[in-house]
């Protein structure tokens, strides 16, 4: 039986800091949430830190970079002091990460079939047959017409959004307890913007999984996820229910409301979002 009500995930005060000439950079400053199995959004402008608290989750955030935090729990298990050999047996099998844009998280020379069942084998000595039977299935899973012909195409011979469909098989092959989603649906037109949604939203409901949603689209996050977050200079500035978020009361949240167009309210000019210093000096609200 899935227990909903224990977190998946405990992040607290999370930092992620660059040293750079001209400095320290502070990406992450002192974000704290939880994730159980829901649909958590984190929105918030470019740069504000949303992509690099995902990364650092899963420690991937690259050297001149630097992570600290009081804690991140995944299921009872330290991410901060996990060793690599750890880590690797997490990543992937009960942590899985679509990034942007499949063009640069694919291999270029390598067929999609061939990657999504090296996936699959990575650490569970699966045979080559078993492995592409299950990429096969995870390739209709995610609603591609024609698996077969899918599985020995390379990444340059698909569209985006077909491209963003086999990201998805490859990290659910696993069978992952939570799915991080940087801006999955960014690059991909509308229509197909909501095919790719329908998708992962059917595939955690029906396996359970807890799912960390990153978008800069506040609309979309709205209708899509239960909770959300807000992010602004690298701190967690608001948090609310997605249903609630057009009555957010921080004004970055009503500021980033406000900036957008509306069918029912058409006007001459959008508002311009006014900028406070003291929102990156604020603490976050209490953690739900």
């Amino acid at each position: 039986m899935i227990d909903n009500a224990t977190p998946l995930l405990t992040v607290d005060d999370l930092h992620v800091r660059f040293a750079t000439r001209q400095g320290l950079i502070h990406a992450v400053r002192g974000v704290g949430f939880t994730v159980g199995r829901e649909k958590l959004g984190i929105v918030g402008e470019s740069g504000s830190g949303k992509s690099m608290t995902g990364r650092a989750i899963l420690r991937l955030v690259p050297p001149p970079g630097s992570v600290t935090a009081r804690r991140i729990d995944f299921s009872g298990t330290d991410l901060l002091g996990a060793s690599e050999r750890d880590m690797r047996q997490i990543r992937g099998k009960r942590i899985s990460m679509v990034m942007q844009d499949p063009k640069f998280s694919l291999n270029p020379v390598m067929t999609i079939g061939r990657q999504i069942a090296e996936a699959y084998r990575a650490n569970s000595g699966a045979p080559k047959a078993q492995a592409r039977r299950r990429a096969l299935e995870m390739l209709a899973a995610v609603r591609i017409r024609d698996p077969e012909r899918v599985y020995g195409a390379y990444p340059h011979e698909l569209s985006g959004g077909m491209g963003q469909r086999a990201m998805i098989a490859m990290m659910l092959i696993r069978d992952p307890d939570l799915l991080i989603a940087d801006e999955p649906t960014s690059a991909l037109d509308v229509t197909v913007q909501m095919q790719v949604l329908a998708i992962i939203d059917d595939l955690v409901a029906q396996r359970g999984m807890g799912l960390i949603f990153i978008s800069h689209d506040l609309n979309l996050v709205a209708s899509f996820c239960d909770r959300v977050l807000i992010m602004y200079a690298g701190r967690i500035v608001e948090t609310c229910r997605a249903a609630d978020l057009h009555n957010a009361q921080h004004p970055y949240t009503r500021g980033l409301l406000e900036s957008l167009p509306r069918i029912d309210r058409p006007a001459t000019e959008l508002a311009v979002l006014r900028r406070d210093a003291s929102w990156s000096l604020d603490t976050a609200e209490p953690r739900p």
